[in-house]
């Protein structure tokens, strides 16, 4: 998958919105690549159980093993069915009554495990109506903060080729 992307943080500690853009490539199960044009030059790199973050402005490349933090989030949320989803968050859904997203299912997921509070606090996903793409995804934290991922120009089941994850 190929997409275009807008990412929007806020926090208690920020006057303004902090917005980046950029692109973002996939190859499941765990190969995910995002090239961010504004700020220009910063790369997220997730391959397997590595995240390398690379801001060459700011004299920063890091490497680090998320294999624990990947393990969570696949145990409540990948493969799970719709009962399972059940037992670990409250989960609202309805056809969505903001024009920033129209056409979607919004679907709110709160946790109800503290285990899962202790990170996130709410997740909401829009989901485009015609093509069943998620539109819109935003994270809310137990500090307050909140970050919104928008995709765009999502291209679905085109290879992509390797080099895209390659950080030189």
């Amino acid at each position: 998958m190929t997409a275009r992307f807008t990412e929007e943080t806020t926090s208690s500690l920020l006057t303004t919105p902090v917005v980046s853009r950029g692109t973002l490539a996939v190859i499941r199960p765990d190969r995910i690549i995002m090239r961010y044009s504004d700020p220009p030059g910063r790369i997220l790199l997730i391959d397997g159980d590595l995240l390398t973050i690379v801001w060459p402005s700011r004299g920063i490349k890091e490497t680090s093993n998320i294999g624990e933090a990947r393990r969570r989030i696949d145990k409540y949320f990948v493969d799970k069915s719709p009962s399972e989803l059940r037992r670990s968050f409250t989960i609202v859904a309805r056809i969505a009554p903001d024009r920033a997203n129209p056409n979607s299912w919004e679907v709110g997921m709160t946790p109800t495990r503290s285990q899962i509070r202790a990170g996130l606090t709410g997740l909401k996903l829009w989901i485009d109506r015609t093509s069943m793409m998620l539109r819109t995804m935003r994270m809310e934290f137990p500090s307050g903060d909140v970050k919104t991922l928008t995709f765009d120009d999502v291209v679905v089941n085109k290879p992509v080729d390797p080099r895209t994850f390659s950080i030189e």
